[in-house]
């Protein structure tokens, strides 16, 4: 599922690339800014189907699957950023509504929302960001100094200072007597990994599998946990429920039958375990922001061009 480049465990990484050719659909574990800095494409995520230029500024939420099609070159920076480290920052945020850091989970999923959004900065403000970024690669590219952690943070503030008014939130609101009585925790090094041995295998047993008729029992049985513990568990290690984890891996698969097969729709939902035609392309909708037909257009469309 994660696409976070290889190397030591850190909450900040910034990597620059230039694409050539379409990516398929691919969920990643942290959250995800990415910078276009030239060229044009079309972007497949939950807000379905839409052009980014450069200027734009793409907001992924964990597990939010994107696709990328573009238009001849396409460069983007990419910020990966953990899931806990952002919590932590959103607590700090909103520290006077906020009774500890457990509760700015919850926070966050209400206030941002929206786990998919393009940000229309411009080419002007972007223009500003350049000098940041390309900083911030040079020091996470071949592993971060524990002394130069405080530069890449300081770099990193900055860049949310000029895109956080972009960013669409919720009206979260929030009053003393909403709080939650809860213990704070400290902040989880994950390495975008889950702890727990049984959450783990139970992510492998649906990334190799995808195609079986699991049931949250099913999958809590084999790997000797009850139904409620794996839920838990596992939404505290990958953010969603197993289930739909699975819709993701699911939806990842066809998008690649659709894009590398002639297979007929019906018989590639099929294989990736969606054995109800409306369903399936319900839930591909919701994960790619296109109907499994339109992904096929747009994909033979790429290939012709």
């Amino acid at each position: 599922m994660s696409e976070r480049p290889a190397g030591s465990f850190s909450p900040i990484l910034a990597r620059s690339r230039t694409i050539h050719r379409p990516i398929a659909p691919v969920a990643c574990d942290c959250v995800k800014l990415i910078f276009i800095r030239h060229g044009s494409a079309i972007l497949l995520s939950e807000f379905g189907e839409k052009p980014a230029t450069v200027g734009d500024v793409v907001a992924l939420g964990a597990n939010t699957l994107c696709g990328i099609e573009p238009e001849d070159s396409f460069t983007v920076t990419t910020l990966y950023l953990d899931r806990d480290y952002v919590v932590d920052q959103v607590f700090w945020q909103h520290a006077a509504l906020l009774a500890d850091r457990l509760e700015a989970q919850d926070f966050a999923d209400e206030l941002y929302s929206e786990p998919a959004q393009i940000l229309h900065l411009g080419e002007d403000r972007s223009g500003m960001l350049m000098p940041w970024l390309d900083e911030m690669v040079a020091l996470s590219l071949d592993g971060l100094s524990p002394k130069k952690f405080y530069r890449l943070q300081a770099l990193l503030f900055s860049v949310l200072d000029v895109i956080t008014p972009y960013v669409r939130t919720a009206d979260a609101r929030r009053t003393p007597t909403q709080r939650r009585a809860t213990l704070p925790g400290l902040p989880l090094c994950r390495h975008f990994s889950p702890l727990r041995t049984e959450v783990r295998t139970s992510a492998d047993l649906l990334r190799t599998g995808p195609e079986q008729r699991w049931t949250l029992q099913e999958l809590a049985t084999a790997v000797h946990l009850s139904p409620s513990q794996l839920g838990r568990l596992f939404v505290d290690a990958y953010g969603k429920t197993p289930m739909t984890y699975l819709s993701t891996l699911r939806a990842e698969r066809l998008a690649r039958l659709l894009r590398e097969t002639d297979l007929p729709i019906a018989e590639a939902m099929r294989r990736v375990g969606w054995h109800s035609r409306g369903h399936a392309a319900r839930m591909f909708r919701q994960a790619v922001g296109v109907s499994p037909t339109r992904y096929r257009e747009l994909s033979r469309q790429m290939t012709a061009a």
